[in-house]
């Protein structure tokens, strides 16, 4: 991950902060369109032929479109991605957050003028291919990357039945893979493109593990410990030798009877024998 840390310390100031909400906003908007006028959403979707033709608006607001069905169950899933996104990003940092997202978009994208092109070497063009583009599968390389950073954490089925986030990762993975093997290409190109941010972070990249939860942990706890061995305090107790930074909760005071600049903690402030 050595070429993302260094893009990190180049770009990272503009990193969107809580992405995750400008994700659902756009699932909220996308819902309204649906609502007032579908017929606007064949105006937004991923088409590379309309691209071409100079609708380059398209590159963005593909992402307005919303799955199909609209219920219950879409609140649910909405606030469940949007409690994954935000533990991802608070995990990886917000810039990695975001190259995750966005080169899943792009990824997407890149799938879909793939799929265009491949149409018309073969001779036969397909038709609609926007309609078969949507975030869906971006939020679920969401899932899927929340259950290989915290595979033991538990989740509540139709809240009553409890399961490891890791099961249901498989069965998602099984579920993919049954798609592929079922469909054509079409489909076949849609999922792989939409998951293939997964597949680069988790599998092509060998040093993954510096950003694992894990890791992060440990180096923030060395991190706190050098600080306090290395860093310069401004209270120090006379007797116990403990500092603030032993706790938030500790007040320093001198003791106007002693002999000198002494300072003591609240619990041996009035305890400590006086230096004369």
């Amino acid at each position: 991950m050595n070429w993302l840390n260094k893009l990190e310390k180049k770009f990272g100031r503009f990193a969107i902060t809580n992405l995750s909400i400008w994700l659902i906003g756009c699932y909220v908007i996308g819902y309204m369109i649906t609502f007032i006028s579908p017929t606007l959403l064949n105006f937004l979707a991923l088409e590379p032929e309309k691209i071409l033709q100079g609708q380059i608006w398209r590159l963005v607001t593909w992402v307005l479109v919303p799955p199909s069905g609209f219920g219950i169950f879409t609140f649910v899933m909405l606030f469940l991605y949007y409690s994954l996104g935000t533990t991802l990003e608070k995990t990886w940092g917000t810039f990695k957050y975001n190259v995750y997202i966005f080169s899943g978009i792009l990824f997407t994208i890149l799938g879909a003028f793939i799929l265009y092109i491949a149409g018309l070497i073969s001779g036969s063009p397909i038709n609609g291919i926007g309609a078969g583009f949507s975030t869906y599968y971006i939020n679920l390389s969401i899932f899927l990357a929340f259950a290989a950073c915290y595979p033991d954490m538990k989740v509540m089925i139709y809240f009553i039945i409890p399961i490891k986030i890791k099961w249901m990762a498989y069965f998602d993975v099984a579920y993919l893979i049954l798609i592929c093997l079922v469909s054509g290409w079409p489909v076949r190109v849609v999922v792989i493109a939409s998951i293939l941010n997964f597949i680069v972070f988790f599998f092509a990249t060998r040093n993954y593990h510096r950003i694992s939860p894990s890791e992060i942990r440990r180096k923030r706890t060395y991190r706190r410990k050098v600080e306090r061995s290395n860093g310069i305090t401004k209270h120090k107790c006379a007797i116990c030798g403990r500092t603030e930074q032993d706790g938030a909760h500790l007040e320093f005071r001198f003791c106007s009877k002693c002999v000198g600049n002494y300072e003591y903690c609240q619990d041996h402030l009035f305890t400590h024998e006086h230096k004369k």
